[in-house]
């Protein structure tokens, strides 16, 4: 090697044996000489209490406060029996139950779900439709509309999950099985 290229590897290792003692005397360094000193001359500052004696009418009060709640065993997996009920000489006055009013009808799709095809990796879903005349088979995917007024929302292996377009309710189609062919 060249005289030159000496001196550079030979300051190299140098400067790498200083790294190596700086580190090694900061692990096995005292704490002591880590941490600094405390400040001794920092202001303190109290905070301003008006009666700094203790207030004993308060004491008292929480020592005779009781526990009104049910006594049980917080260690046994029986209930406890139901409080009796309060006698009370009011009468209860018979109040009508608000009329709920009944929501839409169930929806119906026309159409059977009987078949589930998808691919290798289960991101292109295809399903099949029959009509409920089972005259005719549509094939919709995800995201497809069926017979004009439902979005294939969801396809599984059992179930479909279709919603009507106008309305925005859902139904769910569950896999029929084929009729034997007489």
């Amino acid at each position: 090697m060249k005289p030159q290229t000496q001196y550079v590897v030979l300051g190299v290792l140098l400067l790498v044996l200083a790294v190596a003692g700086f580190s090694v005397y900061r692990v096995y360094s005292p704490a002591e000489a880590a941490l600094p000193a405390p400040n001794v001359d920092e202001k303190f500052t109290p905070l301003s209490v008006d009666n700094p004696a203790l207030r004993l009418d308060i004491l008292k009060r929480f020592l005779e406060l009781q526990y009104k709640g049910v006594h049980r065993s917080i260690f046994s997996a029986t209930l406890p029996p139901p409080p009796a009920p309060a006698a009370s000489s009011v009468q209860p006055v018979n109040v009508p139950s608000p009329v709920v009013p009944a929501g839409p009808p169930p929806l119906t799709v026309d159409a059977k779900y009987f078949g589930f095809v998808s691919d290798f990796s289960g991101n292109h879903k295809r399903a099949f439709f029959a009509t409920s005349n089972n005259e005719d088979v549509i094939i919709a995917g995800e995201g497809d509309t069926l017979l004009g007024r439902f979005r294939v929302i969801r396809l599984t292996s059992t179930t479909a999950d279709v919603e009507e377009v106008a309305s925005g309710r859902r139904a769910t189609l569950t896999l029929e099985e084929p009729s034997p062919a007489g």
